[in-house]
């Protein structure tokens, strides 16, 4: 070599010694950076590849009546999940599934869904409630069907079916929507959620708290051992005010001459509801184990509309049943004496006009005080006590009765039904009120609209004088799925509805007993055999509008054309035990159809429940 080449070797020498000390540099700064600032990550990241967290759902609370009959119970199934993440051809393995259990393209359309949707690492439901055929062959065939397995849950189920079905509700499958809403992690692991009546209102109570297990896992997902346990805490029993013996006896009622509409039954000196029905009826079992479309289509049919909760849900005109509670506003607000007679030809008109308002006896009452109005239901001397007091003191009287306002009552869907106003008509109809619609509102016509739900509760309040009671569903609570004492619910304290003497409660009580009692009055074949003194109104809501001079024939009309039956009553008048609101869809008369619903249902409710003797009503 060439003295001019030495210092370009020398050169070279010491770039590459210099590179290697840098990449030496490099490689000791990864190291310390890997093993000194982020060794607490890689540990944890390195712990994750071996631990891993399983939810364990928490076993839904109980529900039972008031005499501590279980209405909805859990009971042990066994469903199919697959873990994506450790499935290498998850069409291939869903085909050998299919080969050995049946699945439908909606469960596979279905597992689609939510896979989509779940967080990675979590098992996805394939099928539910696996027969033990199914979870046999699955299990014997479990070393092929890698990522695949079964899992033991508990499923909800409604020992009753029908009976109680619009008040208890059902759980379904948690749906996209209200995985958006609800917390995930309370739910992880859990597939049902509370849809309708007491499963969705006290959802909180009766989902628990969800535990989790930290459990050893080899590479193929296999659990080795359980590292670290926190066990669920169960949710809450509900005890429901309901009787499902009077319940069914109730819903039986309307099965008997296969009858839509609603009945409700409250306990007037605490707002306990003993009873809620809704007619036609439903399974919600069928909501739980998976509903198919056909039979889903069958119940949202048109014309009986079984999942339609009629009793909290159903707005319906009042019709006669308002007249005792506008009698009373008369009294209260000093424009009538109890005795205080009006004419009553079987017409009225206002002032001049010459249309004419119709009363329901075409010849009319003749000369009628208020005792008589409500016992004859007589129509025309509720027009002119409607035409005094005007549609705003009407309604603000009425309201205090919660019509028009939701009960407040604990369950799910209460809907609030409609008092008019003049201003409620000129923001929603931009148009004025007239005279004429105060007087059929007066008759609980027209705009005026109800619940079954109101008007048991207003009855209710009726018959404590005053005293207003929330209805209420449930009673009492378990903590912890039983694990606790008993809880008793306090309900709010009773409010007032106050009027000004004392003794207009007693004469609308006195009239609404000559409606059974009277020789006129409109439901006097309940007092046949009567062994208690009751107090009730009937009354008919038109379902057609009738013309000025045609005459209403049932006869002539078609079954859904025909007038809404009303009843609603109290027993007994001294110590009222039980309040109740009936509607019969298209049943033509209160007094002839409605009526004899709530008398059986009253009579059985205090000698057959309260076990209460004709000597001790006496």
């Amino acid at each position: 070599m060439t003295p001019s080449k030495k210092p370009n070797f020398k050169l070279r020498a010491w770039v590459a010694w210099l590179m290697v000390l840098v990449l030496i540099g490099v490689l000791i700064g990864r190291l310390f950076y890997l093993e000194v600032i982020e060794v607490e990550r890689f540990t944890t990241l390195s712990k994750n590849n071996w631990l891993k967290i399983v939810p364990i759902p928490p076993p839904r609370g109980l529900i039972f009546d008031r005499n501590g009959v279980a209405l909805a119970e859990n009971e042990v199934s066994y469903s199919l999940e697959i873990q994506p993440e450790r499935v290498d051809d998850l069409d291939e393995l869903l085909q050998k599934l299919r080969q050995l259990i049946e699945l439908t393209d909606k469960d596979i359309a279905r597992f689609k869904k939510l896979k989509a949707r779940a967080q990675r690492f979590k098992p996805v439901v394939l099928k539910s409630q696996l027969n033990e055929t199914e979870v046999a062959i699955v299990s014997v065939h479990s070393y092929e069907l890698t990522g695949a397995r079964i899992t033991p849950n508990l499923t909800r189920v409604y020992p009753m079916g029908e009976i109680g079905a619009h008040a208890i509700g059902y759980v379904g499958r948690i749906n996209e929507k209200e995985s958006k809403t609800i917390d995930e992690a309370q739910y992880d692991g859990t597939q049902y959620i509370g849809k309708t009546g007491i499963e969705k209102y006290y959802e909180t109570q009766l989902h628990g708290t969800v535990g989790y297990q930290e459990v050893e896992a080899n590479v193929s997902g296999q659990i080795l051992r359980v590292v670290k346990q926190v066990d669920p805490i169960p949710g809450d029993n509900l005890y429901l005010n309901l009787d499902i013996v009077l319940q069914k006896k109730a819903e039986s009622l309307f099965a008997r001459e296969d009858e839509k509409g609603a009945l409700v039954a409250i306990d007037p000196a605490t707002g306990g509801v003993l009873a809620l029905v809704s007619s036609p009826s439903y399974d919600p079992n069928l909501f739980v184990k998976g509903i198919d479309s056909a039979t889903y289509q069958e119940l949202n049919d048109e014309d009986e509309r079984p999942l339609y909760n009629r009793a909290v849900n159903g707005v319906y005109p009042p019709g006669s049943t308002i007249k005792p509670f506008v009698g009373l506003a008369g009294l209260d607000y000093g424009l009538r004496q109890f005795h205080q007679q009006t004419w009553c030809p079987g017409w009225f008109t206002l002032g001049d006009h010459e249309h004419k308002y119709r009363d329901w006896k075409r010849n009319g009452h003749g000369y009628v005080d208020l005792y008589h109005a409500i016992e004859q239901s007589c129509d025309v001397y509720f027009y002119d006590l409607a035409e005094d007091l005007g549609i705003d003191r009407l309604s603000s009287f009425l309201r205090q009765f919660s019509f028009g306002d939701k009960t407040g009552i604990d369950t799910f869907g209460e809907v609030s039904g409609l008092l008019p106003t003049r201003e409620w008509k000129r923001r929603r109809h931009r148009a004025p009120w007239y005279p004429g619609e105060t007087l059929i509102a007066g008759i609980g016509q027209g705009y005026v609209l109800s619940t079954p739900l109101q008007l048991a509760s207003a009855t209710a309040t009726l018959s404590m004088k005053g005293e207003v009671h929330l209805p209420r569903m449930v009673f009492a609570m378990e903590s912890g799925g039983g694990q606790h004492d008993m809880a008793l619910i306090s309900s709010q304290a009773p409010t007032r509805v106050n009027v000004r003497n004392p003794d207009y409660w007693d004469n609308i009580i006195k009239s609404m007993e000559a409606v059974i009692t009277g020789e006129e009055g409109t439901a006097n074949k309940l007092s046949n055999e009567l062994k208690y003194r009751m107090a009730g109104k009937t009354g008919t809501a038109q379902v057609v509008q009738i013309k000025q001079n045609q005459t209403y024939d049932a006869t002539t009309l078609d079954k859904e054309l025909q007038d809404h039956a009303l009843f609603v009553a109290f027993a007994p008048i001294e110590d009222p035990k039980i309040a109740v609101a009936v509607i019969v869809e298209n049943g033509g008369s209160g007094g002839r159809t409605a009526a004899p619903y709530a008398k059986e249902v009253i009579d059985f409710y205090l000698f057959d429940r309260l076990g209460i003797t004709y000597e001790e009503i006496k």
